[in-house]
């Protein structure tokens, strides 16, 4: 379940509606119903109220589209667009029952995705002169994490492993449990061989002991370098000296991540982009022409 830029699941996403709408609407809309006539129609405006990066136009379409075929949408701007408090992104005419059927789950969908893709995009500025590459985590909101990924990505940062199906990733628990780092890489890689999986192997250490523990063990792609200092970062981006990637994590912020990229790193993972986002402000208001 990778993302990229040019592919949707649209039958993860198909499934997302049909399960958010049955929580929100039930057996019917009924203050809409009750107070506007049937067959009334409506326009409406996506009206930008907080400054930004824009997520969500891609979902909101299908959100649209799946509540009413009928339903004409006038896209104005496009997600990873720059917003500003003003700016109209689509409009939207059809059935005001509709419209106002999709509106909370439109709202709640790209306020998020928009929240995350801007935390991302300025992460992701804060780096630039460097080439170390932004992660997410699967620190995200149960049933909403496609579409948390989503907008990482269109904020300019790359996607971890989706879940615990895609990649070994072997953490302080998993070694302690299995009694180290070399019986959790050996166990990894025959259970690989014995369940003829093909999947990266990435190991988290604690300190330096750890990364020569690995190094001496080796069988792994990818070592994350769990709340390192800066000195020692350094020291261990020195002496993996490319042989794997590398990727930082733990304790990772706006004000210091420009010192953990100069590092050297190939990557920095930071749970907050998804975590801890306050949802941008939008706003779908009614037009009368």
């Amino acid at each position: 379940m990778r993302l990229n830029n040019h592919t949707l699941d649209k039958i993860l996403i198909h499934d997302f509606i049909v399960k958010s709408l049955a929580e929100d609407v039930g057996d019917g809309d009924h203050t809409s119903l009750a107070t506007i006539p049937a067959g009334t129609q409506g326009k409406a405006k996506l009206l930008v109220k907080e400054e930004g990066i824009l997520a969500g136009v891609e979902l909101a379409t299908e959100i649209f589209k799946q509540i009413d075929a009928n339903i004409k949408l006038d896209i104005l701007m496009h997600d990873g667009d720059t917003i500003k408090k003003g700016n109209i992104v689509f409009t939207v005419e059809g059935s005001s029952h509709s419209i106002l059927k999709a509106e909370r789950l439109v709202l709640n969908c790209m306020q998020r995705m928009s929240a995350i893709a801007t935390q991302t995009h300025n992460i992701v500025e804060l780096i630039n002169d460097t080439h170390t590459k932004i992660l997410d985590t699967r620190k995200t909101t149960p049933g909403f994490r496609y579409l948390e990924k989503w907008a990482v990505k269109i904020g300019g940062g790359v996607n971890h492993r989706f879940g615990l199906y895609d990649m070994i990733l072997i953490k302080d628990n998993h070694v302690d449990y299995s009694g180290g780092i070399a019986n959790a890489i050996n166990n990894a890689k025959n259970y690989l061989a014995e369940n003829n999986k093909s999947l990266d192997i990435e190991i988290e250490v604690r300190n330096l002991h750890e990364l020569d523990e690995v190094l001496m063990t080796g069988g792994v792609q990818r070592i994350m370098l769990d709340n390192f200092s800066l000195t020692d970062l350094r020291r261990a981006v020195e002496t993996i000296n490319g042989q794997y990637i590398t990727e930082a994590s733990g304790g990772i912020t706006v004000e210091n991540v420009h010192d953990y990229a100069k590092c050297g790193v190939d990557y920095i993972s930071i749970g907050a982009l998804t975590h801890s986002v306050k949802s941008l402000d939008l706003s779908l208001k009614a037009v009368n022409d």
